[in-house]
């Protein structure tokens, strides 16, 4: 019986992993991998955008704005580089700079130390001392704006005439080859006086470029009121600079929400993947016994093998074609983790830590290879009850319905950190239980609830290929009209 079986699952295999369709499907994730980066090296488009200071009230303004600018980058600059060295435990390199503290925010004066002390260039340099290789591969985040200066003829432009000189700047002609300014500031010189100041932007401005301005600006007019009801002008400008001290405390690195979310990259990429593999290699195997029904090889074949032993055959051929395409993407992106650099890289490899003990790889690879089976049987059921690809969308389609609406929902909760009575119920239902625990492997699942509904998904297994087999058994020689739902029940009670 076992030779029969492997007999049948061997040219099931050999039928679907000879169809150009499978071919493609498994070479697709390798190929993103290989595309990715040269795709986004020729499509990223620079989100840095341009901005224009014209300050006729002296110039202080300007200078204000300018620095709040370049701090906001910097720091940007040293959240990234301090998460960068923490990851590569590189805090030997300088264990009393700034960089090296294990922090998600810096004020001010942080950012005005790092940059005192040389900033990235002087990072990057000790860096290079302990490990060359490494300082090479940080990249300063892009920045958000960058300053242009004006032409001198605008300073002294007339208010009346602002906006037509302006004009050329903002929008000019498609021939002249320059690009917009995306913001250009006007500081009037009575700006103090007067709290109106003029902003064009070139499009919906972003609501941060509106902070930093307004912070600045907001100073400047308290400065400027208390200078003229008497105060020392130092006084004034100490009073306007005058700020809250935040300490901010948050989450070690890989913790809290952020714990969750890199926690559940891996099961949850193992639930789409189960998911897709399902629903791929199910048609090929649907659509396969469709063809065996239609040009009348069923019967040739059942001379050879039982009807047990073809069922039991199609099963494992299906579930080696599923897990064949499962071996060779995680193999790729195991290949994109440890043997790659860039932004995949860095993504998988802390992903993989939380799923790296021999209980959690078990959990995987048995929910996995059960969800398999579950969905696997259904498919093969609907193939032998249709004469036609189009009698098997009457079947297929609520199926997938089913399956899908559902596990979307679980993957929205997982993500958005809800839980609840949703995944726990999902747990406990066998058509969704594969990808419940699969996707709840990261954010925690206790293990009476996985060794619970592992329990109840054998049964449930045993149940459905028990009834589902004597359907498959009803309808493989059968002609004519596919059966309804009452039929289907009716074939269930049959004792064959």
């Amino acid at each position: 019986m076992i030779q029969h079986i492997m007999l049948v699952a061997s040219r099931e295999f050999r039928q679907i992993a000879g169809t150009r369709s499978f071919w493609i499907t498994l070479l697709l994730l390798p190929g993103i991998f290989v595309l990715a980066p040269l795709t986004k090296r020729f499509t990223d488009r620079s989100n840095t955008e341009t901005v224009m200071l014209i300050d006729k009230s002296g110039g202080g303004v300007a200078t204000a704005i300018r620095r709040q600018i370049e701090v906001g980058e910097q720091r940007q600059v040293l959240i990234k580089l301090a998460s960068y060295v923490k990851r590569h435990d590189l805090r030997r390199a300088a264990p009393e700079a700034i960089w090296t503290r294990d922090a998600r925010w810096f004020g001010d004066a942080d950012v005005d130390a790092f940059v005192a002390a040389g900033g990235l260039k002087a990072a990057r340099a000790s860096i290079a001392k302990i490990a060359p290789e490494d300082a090479r591969k940080f990249e300063a985040p892009e920045p958000d704006y960058r300053l242009v200066p004006a032409p001198p003829e605008l300073a002294h432009a007339p208010v009346a005439t602002i906006d037509r000189q302006l004009e050329p700047l903002l929008r000019p002609a498609d021939k002249s080859g320059r690009k917009p300014i995306d913001y250009i500031v006007l500081i009037p010189s009575d700006f103090g006086t007067s709290p109106v100041v003029r902003l064009w932007a070139n499009g919906q401005p972003r609501s941060s470029f509106i902070a930093v301005l307004q912070g600045v600006l907001t100073g400047e007019l308290r400065t400027r009121f208390l200078r003229s009801h008497g105060v020392a002008a130092d006084t004034a400008t100490i009073a306007s600079a005058i700020t809250p001290a935040i300490s901010v405390t948050t989450p070690p690195e890989g913790s809290g929400r952020e714990r969750v979310i890199i926690r559940s990259i891996l099961p949850l990429a193992s639930a789409y993947i189960l998911m897709m593999s399902l629903l791929l290699s199910g048609s090929w195997m649907l659509q396969g016994a469709i063809e065996e029904r239609s040009n009348k090889l069923i019967e040739t074949v059942l001379a050879c093998v039982t009807p047990n032993e073809l069922m039991y055959g199609k099963l494992v051929g299906t579930v080696g074609i599923g897990l064949t395409m499962v071996l060779t993407w995680v193999a790729c992106g195991l290949f994109a983790a440890f043997a790659t650099q860039g932004e995949i890289a860095e993504l998988i490899r802390p992903a993989l830590e939380p799923v790296s003990s021999a209980e959690s790889i078990a959990t995987i690879i048995f929910f996995f290879v059960a969800g398999y089976l579950m969905v696997s049987m259904i498919f093969l059921v609907i193939g032998v009850m249709s004469e036609s690809m189009r009698d098997a969308q009457g079947y297929l389609t609520p199926v997938i319905m089913v399956i899908m609406i559902p596990f979307t929902l679980l993957l929205q909760s997982i993500l958005a950190g809800k839980g609840g009575l949703l995944l726990d119920v999902m747990t406990w239902i066998p058509l969704y239980t594969p990808f419940a625990v699969l996707g709840r492997l990261g954010s925690g699942i206790p293990a009476w609830q996985v060794i619970g509904s592992g329990a109840v998904l054998v049964a449930f297994l045993v149940v459905e290929v028990v009834l589902l087999g004597r359907v498959f058994r009803a309808n493989l020689l059968a002609a004519g009209a596919r059966p309804s739902l009452k039929v289907i029940m009716g074939m269930m009670r049959q004792r064959t």
